[in-house]
């Protein structure tokens, strides 16, 4: 079965399914996602112009890259954490009661559905204060989380199809659905227990906007790097973690 997901029309229908269902469709969308993750944080292949990156910036030990996807941009982001394990990053970053502070355009933030003890269904709000990009948008996600054989943790996040996402939970009238789309975490184990982080992220905001604010985001992801590199720093290390 075929999903369309990349329309920004509104959704006016939705589907029931079952909660097995759900989860068999997640673990089958999200094993490309992991995929596109572990590719786009592959060292062997970071700035090889072939694979499409182009560096926006490298500033501070972080770099922020751009490649073009279809219509849209996918964004990444590459640094090094010194003296923080992949357990403690993972443990701020998905965090999502305490994601308000690295990430100040989110509103709310919480759990519709857990379907495995590594496998969620999450609804995101950004509000109208929050910048155009996300004003008044609203994301409902899977977010997968997986430990490789190397160590590697990785965390996949993208919107479920619209009409199943609102047989779960409806739209609010105020708000735009948009979607997230492949996008995540991959955090890499290194020596002397500190990791290399990358985060990938491609954003369908739904509703036209000028394309320099899309472009924007990678103004966005400076700002969350920082705030994330502040709250995990502050995180107690924990061996049990």
């Amino acid at each position: 079965m075929y999903l369309e997901m990349s329309s920004p029309a509104p959704c006016t229908r939705s589907w029931s399914i079952s909660e097995d269902s759900l989860r068999r469709y997640v673990y089958f969308a999200s094993e490309s996602c992991i995929q596109e993750l572990l590719s786009a944080s592959d060292t062997t292949r970071v700035g090889n112009s072939s694979d499409g990156w182009k560096v926006l910036t490298l500033d501070n030990g972080v770099e922020i890259s751009k490649r073009r996807s279809g219509s849209l941009h996918t964004f990444r982001s590459r640094w090094l954490l010194r003296s923080v394990s992949p357990e403690q990053f993972i443990t701020v970053a998905n965090a999502i009661d305490a994601a308000k502070q690295w990430d100040s355009d989110l509103v709310e933030a919480k759990y519709i559905k857990d379907l495995e003890d590594n496998l969620s269904i999450i609804r995101l709000r950004f509000g109208e204060s929050s910048k155009p990009l996300f004003r008044n948008r609203e994301f409902i996600v899977y977010e997968r989380r997986e430990t490789m054989d190397d160590g590697t943790l990785v965390v996949a996040v993208a919107s479920l199809p619209k009409e199943i996402a609102a047989g779960l939970h409806p739209k609010q009238n105020n708000a735009i659905r948009a979607l997230l789309l492949q996008s995540g975490w991959v955090v890499e184990k290194l020596e002397d227990d500190s990791c290399m982080v990358t985060y990938v992220i491609q954003l369908d905001p739904a509703g036209w906007l000028p394309k320099c604010f899309v472009n924007r985001l990678n103004t966005k992801l400076v700002m969350i790097i920082e705030n994330l590199r502040k709250q995990v720093q502050a995180c107690p290390i924990n061996g049990d973690v």
